[in-house]
C-alpha cells in the first residue's frame, strides 16, 4: 500500500502546471481556485482535473466557501514525499 501512495505523490509532482499550481498556493495561506484561474492559462475544468490529483495525492487541502474552493499546502504530505526520497539514498 505504501507503494500506491508513494506512486500517486511522485504522478501528482510530476505534471508542470501541478507544480505551479502547488508554488502558488504555497505562497500563502488558502489560495482561491478563482485566483489560481487568474495566473494560470487553464480552464476551470482542467484545474479541477489538477486539484483532484493533487488532493488525493495529499499535497494540499480544500475547503468550500461561497461557490469557491479554497486550497492549501498540506504539510504533513510535503514530509511524507522527502521521506520517500530519502528512503532511496544510499549511505
Amino acid at each position: 500500500m505504501e507503494t500506491e501512495k508513494t506512486a500517486l505523490l511522485f504522478k501528482a509532482l510530476g505534471d508542470e502546471n501541478r507544480l505551479r499550481i502547488l508554488k502558488l498556493v504555497s505562497q500563502g495561506e488558502d489560495l482561491c481556485a478563482c485566483r489560481i484561474l487568474d495566473e494560470l492559462d487553464i480552464t476551470q475544468p482542467t484545474l479541477s482535473h489538477h486539484m483532484k490529483i493533487l488532493k488525493d495525492a495529499g499535497l494540499i487541502s480544500a475547503r468550500k466557501q461561497g461557490r469557491w474552493m479554497h486550497y492549501s499546502i498540506s504539510e504533513n504530505a510535503i514530509n511524507k514525499g522527502v521521506e520517500c526520497l530519502q528512503r532511496f539514498r544510499t549511505e
